[in-house]
Order: structure tokens, then C-alpha cells, then sequence
């Protein structure tokens, strides 16, 4: 949709809101919104637009799935095919969730299942969403130095609830680093949205 790639929150609100009105497929909205947002990602990933671009991109189009186009894909029960389930938040003693939130929509975007459980997430609400939604890969996201061992909490209560054989881990954030990543006993490392994508797929074994 233009209004995406114009970065007019207002205008993604208004017209997601016109096209149902319509009477357009909320899947195919949602699949426009996503190819949209997939164009920013690839100008992003290609040095044309910053992170300020995929922020005012993410942010209205996370909002319109989650608030207006996913209860009406429950109302129909219409569902797009899902890559895999992902538990995705920002660990408990950080509140950064920018981030997080762009790399949630990309995700999103991409075909998987999100579920955001938010920031400020202490390593038991990880395992417990984990556990409950049957989660075939878990993020997590620290932008603080000082919240990094929440990172291997997660990755040990992800192992004491006997979830690790079926779960791939992947962890991000400025302090991050793909040794640390090693060292803790993850997956994954993503240093940004585009990448945060491609390491899902390749952990999940996702053809692209």
C-alpha cells in the first residue's frame, strides 16, 4: 500500500479501514501491508532508507494487524500459511521495544506466527508463552549490557522445561554478538529486522 511506504500512520489506518469496509479479504490487506513493508525492508537492507523509514513503516502496520485486520481474520477464520511460531519480546530489566516491535512485523511480514509478549519479560513468561502456543523458535531482544544474562536465563528455561529439543533460540540487540550467542547456548544471532528474517527462516529450515 502507498500509505506504507509514505509512512502516513494515519493513511495505513484509513485505508485498511476503507478496503474492509469494502468488503476486501482481510488476508489479501494484509498480505498488500506485508509486500509494502517487505519493500522498505529491502531498501533498508540496500542502504536507501534508515532505521527512522523502517520504524514509521513497522509501527502503523504492526498496529492495523494486531488492532483492526487479526480480529477480523478470527472472525472468518481465515489464516495465511504459517513458516512457524515465534515467542518474541524484549527481557525483563529493559524497556526498549522498538526494536523488537520492527523485527515482530518483519517476521510477521515474512509469514510467521508472532506472538509479542512485550518488554520488560522475565525468562518464566518466555518458557510459559513457549509452552503454551507451542513455539518452534523463541527471541529475545536486550539493548542494555546489564540485561544480558536474562539472554541465557531464557535459554536455560527454555532447556529445564525439556523445550529445547523442539525450539531454536535467537537473541539480538545492541550489545549482542554472535559469540555471546554461542556461549549461552542459542541459535541464532540477528543484528537487525532484514537479518532477524533470515536467520528465523534458516533455523526453521524455511525455503525462500
Amino acid at each position: 500500500m502507498n500509505a506504507v511506504l509514505s509512512f502516513d500512520g494515519d493513511k495505513v489506518t484509513e485505508s485498511v479501514k476503507k478496503a474492509l469496509k469494502q468488503g476486501q479479504d482481510p488476508v489479501k490487506i494484509v498480505d498488500e501491508l506485508t509486500k509494502a513493508l517487505t519493500i522498505v525492508g529491502k531498501k533498508f537492507e540496500d542502504g536507501e532508507f534508515f532505521l527512522m523509514h523502517l520504524v514509521a513503516a513497522a509501527d502503523p502496520v504492526q498496529k492495523v494487524i494486531k488492532e483492526i485486520l487479526e480480529p477480523e481474520m478470527l472472525k472468518k477464520k481465515e489464516h495465511r500459511k504459517s513458516l512457524g511460531k515465534v515467542v518474541l519480546g524484549t527481557v525483563a530489566g529493559d524497556i526498549h521495544d522498538i526494536g523488537k516491535n520492527i523485527v515482530a512485523a518483519m517476521l510477521f511480514a515474512a509469514g510467521f506466527e508472532v506472538y509479542d509478549v512485550g518488554k520488560d519479560i522475565p525468562p518464566d513468561q518466555f518458557v510459559a508463552k513457549t509452552k503454551e502456543v507451542s513455539a518452534n523458535l523463541v527471541g529475545g531482544s536486550a539493548l542494555l549490557s546489564t540485561t544480558l544474562p536474562v539472554q541465557r536465563e531464557i535459554v536455560q528455561g527454555i532447556v529445564a522445561a525439556g523445550l529445547r529439543d523442539n525450539t531454536k533460540l535467537f537473541f539480538g540487540g545492541a550489545p549482542v554478538t554472535e559469540e555471546w550467542v554461542k556461549e549461552i547456548g542459542g541459535d541464532g544471532y540477528a543484528e537487525n529486522a532484514i537479518e532477524a528474517v533470515n536467520v528465523a527462516k534458516k533455523l526453521l529450515k524455511v525455503a525462500d
